[in-house]
């Protein structure tokens, strides 16, 4: 039997850079600051108000990780208080069409989510569904 090798990213390898990006553009608030960033700079103050539900930590963490990966960039200006703000990168700007789509099929389907998920929780499940259900909501 003959194998091929493998030539280019392959997405399903967890040591491969693709999927590392995938997890990067999938994390719950990367699209949000995205979305926030794509009309131009914002300090950090304005992307926390904008962001309903998000924590200073959170949002930290976020901006840390998109600017390492090239996403955002940070600009510190040397005054007091300090002063930081928030922008796309042109590698950030690649990702508005994809992350619009993204926001456009939510927006688009949110009917059809709400009712599957409205008729999978009042649908009958099995006894071994409701007790991993259950050993599941402990953790």
């Amino acid at each position: 039997m003959e194998t091929r090798q493998q030539t280019g990213p392959n997405v399903f390898l967890a040591s491969c850079l693709s999927r590392q990006t995938v997890a990067l553009i999938s994390n719950q608030w990367t699209p949000l600051i995205l979305y926030c960033l794509e009309d131009g700079t914002m300090r950090f103050g304005q992307l926390l108000k904008k962001i309903d539900g998000i924590s200073r930590k959170v949002l930290t963490q976020a901006l840390r990780d998109l600017e390492r990966n090239g996403l955002v960039e940070r600009v510190v200006y040397p005054v007091v208080p300090p002063v930081v703000e928030y922008s796309l990168t042109p590698l950030g700007q690649t990702l508005i069409e994809p992350m619009n789509a993204l926001r456009r099929w939510a927006y688009g389907h949110l009917g059809e989510v709400a009712q599957a998920r409205t008729a999978y929780d009042h649908h009958e499940h099995t006894p071994i569904q409701e007790e991993v259900a259950a050993i599941v909501q402990q953790r």
